[in-house]
């Protein structure tokens, strides 16, 4: 039986070895398709709103997705037929959370 040195011995060191985290996968949605999204702002009754669409995830994933947009931007969401949607300007903002997440965009 081998010992936990020579087990060791076979995993990355580093991130850029190949490990699992070492690439980080684009996001798919239900068809198997890399995930496109679009964000951008727009004025509804002389407030602006930032709407990130083309999801196609699961509920759960959205659910986190704007817990954790409602967090790092500090403003009020909401989920809209798989769209979130933010109080104020934060287009470039979201864009960057979401990037982290593993999300490209159209």
């Amino acid at each position: 039986m081998p010992g936990l040195d020579e087990l060791a011995k076979l995993l990355p060191t580093t991130p850029s070895e190949g490990g699992p985290g070492s690439k980080q996968e684009a996001r798919r949605g239900y068809n198997g398709e890399v995930l496109r999204l679009k964000v951008f702002s727009q004025k509804r009754k002389g407030k602006m709103f930032t709407i990130a669409q083309g999801f196609q995830s699961h509920p759960m994933e959205l659910n986190r997705l704007l817990d954790l947009g409602r967090k790092k931007l500090g403003a009020g969401g909401q989920l809209v037929d798989q769209t979130l949607e933010f109080q104020g300007d934060h287009t470039a903002r979201l864009k960057e959370i979401l990037k982290a997440e593993g999300y490209r965009f159209a």
